[in-house]
């Protein structure tokens, strides 16, 4: 049989590929080229429409991922292949077979009957001569060989019936591995199967935070991912027992319509070697086959739920270029402040007592007032942890300018970055509290770019994110950081060294290049410098080039998202205008001029025109929404505060499969049930809320002893 090339290869997964997207079989051969030729995917999506008929971030990330994924299962096939070969297996018919595989399982079962293993009771049968009896018994074709025949003292054969054992064993073997049978038997168990599970008694009160689960049933394809993982959880912590199998009466009857041919003897003994294969191999094996489908299921719910709430929080509105006055609040240890500029550097730091007694209450607000008028501040935020609350009413109740914003800031993970690489290096003399301080008020002024600085997985806005597939959930959350870096834009005279390395075609080594040369140099004038950064090429170029802003450039373009190799485009479009490039940004009735079909050509097309076009309107544009003060209810501060009925505003924190999570100040958040989203049925909370939302909630109940809050978002 001939083997098929590399090229013919190709062509497959991307046919692949095509029928999994719903896409054309060209678009995922030309989003492959450009990714095989180091395009990024955002890149890609943005700058290279025409060659993949748009598709988006998504798909071309989806695309990625399938290729990678086909060509792990190849490397498998050929792992395989060789095997085989070597050892004097491998025939046409199984060549065919396994290059046929379009799934791992599928080649794994294929290969089980060839896979080197260790010592079973099949082979230990086969090592006493079995194997013809067992043979003539699966045939069932008359009568079998004589068992009294197969009896040997030197091969541990005492009498006919270990002889029959034996054989039944060997059976057991060719059905548990018969590629076809496990198929049909892992659909049954896909559709079928039966999640049960039980406390175990031993570690029954130490189990108390699984206790919904001590005598729960459950069908498996209904199970949702965060049940799935929550068992799971359970089972490892060795809280819970699990079994994941359909009933025996839905897989026993076909084993043996399969494969008991005839009633008699032969048909009998068969009939014995179906019920043990299943139990004692096929069972085990396909329920791991499962629970790891299921696992995987899950993961990828999780990473999803993850990767949105990520995405929101990364996109919350920034408050932009303010000075602000950054409180990480304390009760015993005091408030740590710090004062920063517009663009988010150290003026000053100092600690603040005011919980401590009334005179360092006075004291810390006279500091405040202080400095506030010295650094000229336009807002101040206050870390939501401990003291967070009571800090803000401090700050409140001082006699402070109107015009200063007040408002408490998310701060989880801020401890994280406290203690990482990057805040030593920016800050090696300031004590962790302060450098907290500081990400509390950089956070304000720009979500993004304080946020990358921290492992997502820190944030707090994950469904189990410790139970799932690490890699799986590092590359999900590093391709959302991405995308939100770059469909932002990056100022590179201002930007830090993490933000850069999240631009497309940069990474850590470039980003530190481009700081040094920042700093050795001056800021940069104009795109065409990047040039001179050490080691940033041409490719790096093409691919970084229109995610970096140059604001005050004296191209104005640089501060835009068209990309300089469309730059020449612009100008002729400003030529046949009759104006400048200037004027074509100012003035919209120069723009209107333009027909853009008239540019449209081998090189460029129609979607990319429609985005020059879309950037010339609003040069270097945020697509992030505006930011809008929010405040908590007063006189609310902790569970005891709070009274079914109320109704008080909130921010969304974290949502879930199940529900979404909605701090209202109280230091405790409160879970709105999926079912309490709104008046009609919710599939996904995702479609009704989103991380960093402003809510008006209502209370439903309070359980003070566990700690929980209901909440609800109908009637209100």
């Amino acid at each position: 049989m001939e083997k098929i090339t590399p090229m013919e290869q190709d062509k497959q997964h991307h046919e692949i590929i095509a029928g999994e997207l719903r896409v054309k079989a060209s678009q995922v051969a030309a989003a492959a080229k450009l990714l095989d030729e180091g395009g990024t995917v955002p890149f890609i999506a943005r700058y290279r429409k025409e060659a993949t008929g748009t598709l988006d971030e998504t798909q071309i990330a989806m695309i990625r991922d399938l290729l990678g994924r086909l060509a792990e299962l190849d490397k498998r096939r050929q792992s395989v292949l060789s095997s085989l070969d070597e050892r004097g297996l491998l025939t046409d018919e199984l060549r065919t077979a396994i290059t046929g595989a379009q799934s791992l399982v599928i080649l794994e079962d294929i290969y089980l009957p060839f896979r080197p293993k260790r010592r079973t009771r099949g082979m230990m049968a086969r090592e006493k001569g079995l194997e013809p009896l067992a043979r003539s018994i699966f045939l069932q074709t008359g009568k079998p060989l004589p068992p009294d025949s197969f009896i040997n003292p030197e091969k541990e054969v005492q009498t006919a019936d270990e002889a029959l054992a034996g054989s039944r064993d060997i059976i057991a073997e060719w059905i548990s591995e018969d590629a076809v049978i496990r198929a049909r038997l892992r659909a049954i168990f896909a559709g079928k199967s039966i999640i049960v599970s039980t406390v175990v008694k031993k570690n029954q009160e130490s189990a108390a935070k699984f206790r919904d689960y001590f005598d729960w049933r459950e069908p498996a394809a209904k199970t949702p991912g965060h049940r799935i993982l929550a068992l799971f959880r359970g089972e490892h912590e060795k809280a819970l027992s699990l079994s994941c199998r359909p009933p025996e009466t839905e897989v026993l009857p076909l084993l043996r319509r399969h494969y008991v041919k005839r009633d008699d003897f032969s048909g009998r003994q068969v009939a014995l070697a179906v019920e043990d294969g299943y139990r004692r191999l096929l069972a085990p094996s396909l329920e791991n086959d499962l629970r790891a489908a299921l696992k995987e299921r899950a993961d990828r719910e999780a990473i999803e739920v993850f990767a949105g709430n990520l995405r929101e929080l990364l996109l919350a509105p920034p408050l932009g270029q303010k000075r602000v006055m950054a409180l990480d609040p304390g009760f015993r240890t005091g408030a740590k402040l710090a004062c920063l500029d517009g663009q988010g550097k150290l003026l000053f730091f100092t600690t603040i007592y005011p919980a401590l007694s009334q005179q360092k209450s006075e004291e810390a607000g006279r500091i405040v007032v202080e400095l506030c008028g010295k650094y000229t501040i336009e807002a101040i935020a206050i870390g939501n942890g401990t003291a967070g609350r009571e800090t803000e009413d401090f700050v409140r109740a001082l006699a402070l300018p109107a015009h200063i914003i007040i408002t408490m800031v998310d701060e989880s993970g801020a401890s994280v970055y406290s203690a990482s690489d990057a805040a030593r290096a920016e800050f090696p003399d300031l004590d962790l509290t302060v450098r907290g301080a500081v990400s509390i008020g950089r956070r304000l002024q720009d979500p993004l770019a304080e946020l990358v600085k921290i492992d997502p997985k820190s944030i707090g806005v994950g469904q189990y994110q410790h139970d799932v597939n690490q890699s799986e959930l590092k590359k999900g959350l590093e391709d959302v950081v991405v995308s939100c870096v770059n469909s932002v834009g990056v100022e590179i005279n201002t930007a830090s060294m993490e933000l850069l390395t999240f631009v497309s075609g940069l990474g850590p080594a470039l980003a530190r290049n481009i700081i040094t040369w920042r700093d050795g140099h001056g800021p940069f004038t104009g795109r065409k410098q990047q040039l001179d950064v050490p080691r940033l090429g041409a490719r790096a170029f093409e691919q970084c080039a229109g995610f970096l802003r140059i604001h005050g450039a004296e191209n104005p373009l640089d501060g835009s998202g068209v990309h300089p190799e469309r730059y020449g485009t612009v100008k002729q479009m400003a030529r046949d205008a009759g104006c400048t490039v200037f004027d074509l940004l100012r003035q919209e009735t120069m723009r209107k001029r333009i027909d853009i079909s008239r540019y449209v050509s081998d090189l460029i097309g129609l979607p990319t025109l429609t985005d020059i076009m879309a950037e010339l309107d609003r040069p270097g544009r945020d697509p992030r929404p505006c930011f809008s003060l929010f405040s908590f209810a007063e006189g609310v501060r902790g569970m005891d505060d709070l009274r079914p009925g109320m109704k008080l505003p909130g921010i969304v924190t974290n949502v879930t499969r199940f529900g979404a999570f909605v701090d209202i100040g109280v230091h405790q958040d409160g879970l709105i049930h999926i079912s309490q989203l709104a008046g009609r049925f919710v599939r996904d909370p995702a479609e009704v809320v989103k991380v960093r939302q402003q809510v008006m909630v209502r209370v439903v109940e309070v359980d003070r002893e566990r700690k929980r809050i209901a909440l609800s978002l109908r009637e209100v």
